[in-house]
């Protein structure tokens, strides 16, 4: 009994929701005084727990990721591994999901991989060289790797991933980065007019998941959040690619 009423609690003394409570208590308050205000505190509370939640963050991420699979037989003569950010010095959780799939593919292809990840910001550092690291230590030798660390964002990715294929003659480039990144990965390759290009997701939202009463309690805003970047980058991309240089 201890454990569940932890359990349950826990997740409201936390951020976000700790802020649900506010929010919700706060506009239960204020619809005394003033209902249109109390009404909108509370609407933000309930929209922040749903964007919290696993079923509705799930639901996001497979909208972006409708129609991919991990390919059985995956044919390519260059792996494409899109940068996921950087946590400290090192890879972050995301990408390191995304580098662990471009060494699976390595494994079954054998051919080069172009790390193409830069800084975001001025005063960033260029995320490549660190994504090259754990793949030499995850077995693909330096003499595979090629590091493209100018790009900036997932457009930059795709005109100076085409430059250095255009340089070494690849032809059949295979796109590794997480599967709910890849609709608008693909997007931007083809912007820049490359078509033929693969693709290798990383870290599908699994499919007829169970949820059980936890997976409704407030957790984080991580999944949902990255959900809503890629539909506004989505929204960009198609109505204002010209504008999205930096944009992420």
């Amino acid at each position: 009994m201890m454990f569940t009423f932890k359990k349950v609690i826990s997740p409201f003394l936390l951020p976000p929701g700790i802020f649900v409570l506010i929010l919700i208590g706060s506009g239960i308050f204020l619809s005394r005084k003033d209902r249109k205000a109390g009404i909108l505190n509370i609407a933000v509370g309930f929209l922040i727990w749903l964007l919290s939640i696993a079923p509705v963050s799930d639901a996001l991420m497979r909208g972006l990721e409708g129609g991919l699979t991990v390919p059985a037989h995956p044919r390519g003569d260059v792996i494409i591994l899109l940068g996921g950010g950087l946590s400290g010095n090192e890879p972050s959780a995301g990408t390191l999901v995304r580098i662990v799939a471009a060494v699976r593919l390595y494994k079954v292809l054998r051919v080069p991989v172009i790390v193409s990840a830069g800084a975001v910001h001025p005063w960033g550092k260029a995320e490549a060289p660190a994504d090259a690291r754990v793949l030499r230590e995850l077995g693909v030798p330096a003499k595979r790797i090629i590091l493209e660390d100018r790009s900036r964002d997932t457009l930059e990715n795709a005109r100076y991933s085409k430059e250095i294929c255009g340089e070494y003659h690849f032809r059949r480039p295979v796109l590794v980065t997480s599967a709910y990144h890849m609709k608008r990965a693909l997007m931007s390759f083809r912007y820049v007019k490359m078509h033929d290009v693969g693709y290798y997701p990383a870290d599908l939202t699994g499919k007829g998941r169970v949820y059980g009463w936890a997976d409704y309690l407030p957790h984080d805003l991580d999944d949902s959040s990255a959900a809503l970047h890629e539909y506004l980058g989505l929204f960009y991309l198609k109505f204002f690619p010209g504008r999205l240089v930096g944009a992420g």
